[in-house]
């Protein structure tokens, strides 16, 4: 039996199955993208982070979703993704009878790649939901797309190579998720998504593989929560 407010080191395919049926209300995964390194040899960006981004270049498995649909409530869910994975994203939820939206993260500072191509200034989630799922939020949190710097502060402290802004992820949660709802991440990185459940009265539970990571984002946890317990007190 999982326990909620915990991140696993474990795989997401191991890690879900152990779930319970109809538990979930929301999820929110930043999975590996389907990127062409060919247009980023030979950057900083690519030296920097070589070794993360080729291990993170060929996407995800689908049968993923299919898990992850058995677990929640109803179909509500977060994908952060790269343009070639739009197209099939939105076929396999348009299969599913799914709205969805196309939100955007634009970058203010991104890396000067310009050869016959456009600059790599914008990230993209394909939000999915159910029929039926509520869409809660405000004026101020409900903007299909936010503006950044690259986030390099996060990358540095946390050693991760595609860290999300943290105020954005806090608006999905608020967007499509009530306190004390369950959270999930399977792809939980350094633990962004589940330190912004904690921010927002939420419970959680994540998934990551990698140790390296999964450490930080224990740590990170732990700090998050016992802040919390503070401003409690």
């Amino acid at each position: 039996m999982l326990e909620y407010n915990k991140i696993y080191n474990m795989d997401c395919m191991e890690g879900i199955k152990l779930l319970d049926d109809n538990s979930i209300d929301l999820v929110v995964i930043d999975p590996p993208y389907k990127l062409d390194l060919n247009k980023v040899k030979n950057t900083n960006t690519f030296n920097s982070y070589a070794n993360e981004l080729l291990d993170l270049k060929d996407g995800f498995d689908l049968k993923v979703l299919d898990l992850l649909i058995k677990k929640m409530k109803k179909i509500n869910i977060y994908i952060y993704c790269s343009k070639r994975q739009i197209q099939e994203l939105l076929e396999y939820f348009s299969n599913k009878g799914c709205n969805y939206e196309v939100l955007t993260w634009h970058k203010q500072n991104p890396s000067p790649l310009t050869n016959n191509i456009y600059l790599p200034d914008t990230e993209y989630v394909i939000f999915a939901r159910e029929r039926g799922v509520r869409l809660y939020g405000n004026y101020h949190t409900k903007h299909k797309y936010y503006i950044s710097g690259v986030n390099q502060v996060d990358k540095k402290k946390y050693k991760h190579p595609t860290i999300k802004p943290i105020p954005f992820i806090e608006n999905h949660i608020e967007n499509s998720s009530k306190s004390g709802d369950v959270v999930l991440d399977c792809f939980a990185g350094s633990g962004t998504t589940l330190v912004g459940a904690i921010n927002k009265g939420r419970r959680f539970i994540g998934f990551e593989i990698n140790k390296k990571y999964f450490d930080i984002a224990e740590k990170r946890i732990k700090e998050a929560l016992d802040q919390k317990a503070g401003e409690e007190n």
